[in-house]
């Protein structure tokens, strides 16, 4: 069993790379629905013809369709509309996201992590980074990583 903690959105994700190295033909790849394996209709069809080019038969539960490398005109269709879709709703899922930041920065709401440090803490910190102080001993007082202190003062 192969399972990618990832989005489908794209084929660069390290189950499916694995997935790809390790089947061998004869074997039967079950995958729940067709946008879990690809959620572009390109790489779909890629990862499609590369599976069964290997001799490999390719069972999407979800859609009820079977993949063997022999696959009639029809079921082609089926994949290239099922692919569309996904591709369709992917795309509707980066427009609603777009809006709602949109909306959310209208509104003055907080995008992304709140800033670990206030502008006068960054202030003091500068200050007494200036005097001598050591930062490894400052991110620890503030309690932030080293690395948040060097963002902070580029």
């Amino acid at each position: 069993m192969f399972t990618d903690k990832c989005s489908g959105k794209d084929t660069e994700r390290p189950a499916l790379t694995d997935l790809r190295e390790w089947i061998r033909k004869g074997d039967t790849l079950h995958v729940h629905s067709i946008d879990r394996l690809a959620r572009n209709l390109a790489d779909l069809q890629g990862l499609v013809e590369s599976i069964t080019s290997k001799g490999v038969s390719l069972i999407f539960h979800k859609e009820n369709l079977t993949f063997t490398g022999d696959d009639s005109p029809l079921q082609k269709l089926m994949l290239q509309m099922m692919g569309a879709f996904a591709e369709f709703e992917r795309s509707l899922i980066k427009e609603r996201q777009r809006e709602g930041i949109r909306a959310a920065k209208i509104a003055g709401k907080q995008i992304g992590a709140k800033p670990k440090l206030s502008k006068s803490e960054v202030r003091q910190i500068k200050g007494r980074i200036k005097n001598g102080e050591g930062k490894t001993a400052l991110a620890r007082e503030y309690g932030i990583s080293r690395q948040t202190l060097y963002n902070h003062m580029s």
